[in-house]
């Protein structure tokens, strides 16, 4: 391995690892707005309990996703010098506005929302998140602009050596950028889709379960109604969210085939890019299909009145599935990333040019500090949101009512006594 190889590794390894993050948070962004949105409008308690169950799930993972990003940036300036030195002033450009996005407007609106409960009109509340929602596209936008410049760099000029933006319009309509922002966007609600229904799934399945007890016990078999409904909606909603994901990823997956050429994306490694592209696919028309096939189900609501073992399995089956559409995403980012090699901007800058002159032994251990320290993020936000999410909408943080918050500190402190001294 030289040092190139393993810049190269790092990169790769540290984008796809927070790529995890950007599926939840934009997948289940949209779909935390529409239920606070019919929250707002119908006042009905079951998508109250969908906005902060859910909602407390997107904090948390936009949380730690955001210490994510700032490890993904800073390798950049660590062993991509050359590319900062040829294209800073193109690539980088997005990047500032990515960052504007996201550290100052996202995260002022997403605090406004998180302390606006109880305090901000229902109505305001509402739209605050959908600021949210919207600045963090554009966030995700602007990333994917800089990223389409590598792939098909476009609306710049050379002028000594150094990028120089001559056609901003060129830049943002890029195809590599918006073709593949549209893809992205599908990607990650395929992936909110399936969280959504898996989490639901599970949820449902351990109902299920409890239910002979519950009718031996003497109590009406439709004791747990109330408690399903939120997970019967988020199934639902899910369903539909998965369904226009894997529509949108397909369709403008296609697309992109009108300017990438084929033959060299994949001249330096067709059999990883070709098996990915195959993959993707494959796995889209899959979702596209099975998507459709439970819709129709619940258009009829013969999704839950199956008999119980076949809706027991089926609940199995869709649990398991749960992180299906995340490996899915990573392989995409690996046809997209490896198709460009070894060009770090396609045409302009090679990528054994681009990385600087660091040595093996400094990029490794730069390697294992960063790509261990993303590792640990990531185990933390999917361990909290597991937890979380098989805890169900018991004991919601997100949103509680100020009557909740008082009555659990109002019991009183132990007293602490140090050589007879409080």
């Amino acid at each position: 391995m030289t040092a190139v190889d393993a810049a190269r590794l790092q990169f790769a390894l540290l984008a796809g690892i927070h790529f995890l993050f950007v599926l939840v948070t934009l997948g289940l962004g949209p779909v935390v707005a529409i239920f606070q949105t019919r929250w707002a409008c119908t006042g009905r308690e079951v998508f109250e309990r969908a906005t902060r169950f859910w909602g407390q799930l997107y904090l948390i993972n936009y949380a730690l996703g955001i210490a994510a990003g700032i490890v993904l940036e800073l390798q950049l300036g660590l062993h991509f010098p050359g590319l900062l030195d040829v294209a800073g002033g193109v690539f980088g450009a997005p990047l500032v506005i990515e960052t504007m996005a996201a550290f100052f407007l996202e995260s002022t609106f997403l605090g406004l929302w998180v302390f606006g409960w109880h305090v901000l009109p229902r109505a305001v509340h509402t739209a605050v998140f959908w600021l949210v929602v919207l600045t963090g596209y554009l966030s995700a936008f602007t990333v994917m602009v800089a990223n389409g410049f590598l792939r098909n760099p476009v609306g710049f000029e050379l002028v000594d050596g150094v990028a120089r933006i001559t056609d901003a319009r060129a830049l943002i309509m890029n195809p590599a950028a918006f073709l593949s922002s549209m893809h992205v966007l599908g990607a990650c609600l395929v992936a909110g889709g399936f969280l959504l229904v898996g989490v639901g799934a599970w949820h449902l399945r351990r109902s299920s379960s409890r239910l002979p007890a519950v009718v031996d016990a003497g109590l009406p078999g439709d004791a747990m109604s109330q408690e399903n409904a939120l997970w019967r909606l988020s199934v639902r909603s899910g369903i539909v969210t998965g369904t226009v994901g894997a529509v949108l990823a397909a369709g403008f997956g296609f697309a992109q085939f009108s300017y990438v050429d084929a033959e060299a994306s994949t001249s330096q490694a067709p059999g990883v890019v070709g098996s990915a592209y195959a993959l993707m696919i494959a796995f889209a028309n899959v979702v596209t299909l099975g998507g459709l096939v439970l819709l129709l189900l619940l258009a009829g609501n013969a999704l839950f009145r199956m008999r119980r073992g076949v809706r027991n399995g089926l609940y199995s089956v869709l649990t398991f599935l749960l992180p299906a559409p995340f490996v899915v995403g990573i392989l995409g980012w690996v046809a997209r990333e490896v198709g460009r090699q070894p060009w770090a901007i396609a045409g302009v800058l090679r990528t054994e040019d681009a990385v600087g002159d660091a040595s093996l032994t400094a990029v490794v251990t730069s390697l294992v500090v960063l790509v261990g320290t993303m590792l640990a993020l990531a185990v933390a936000d999917w361990t909290v949101l597991t937890r979380l999410a098989r805890r169900g909408d018991a004991r919601l943080v997100l949103g509680a009512p100020p009557s909740e918050v008082l009555s659990g500190a109002a019991e009183p402190e132990p007293v602490l006594t140090f050589g007879g001294v409080r």
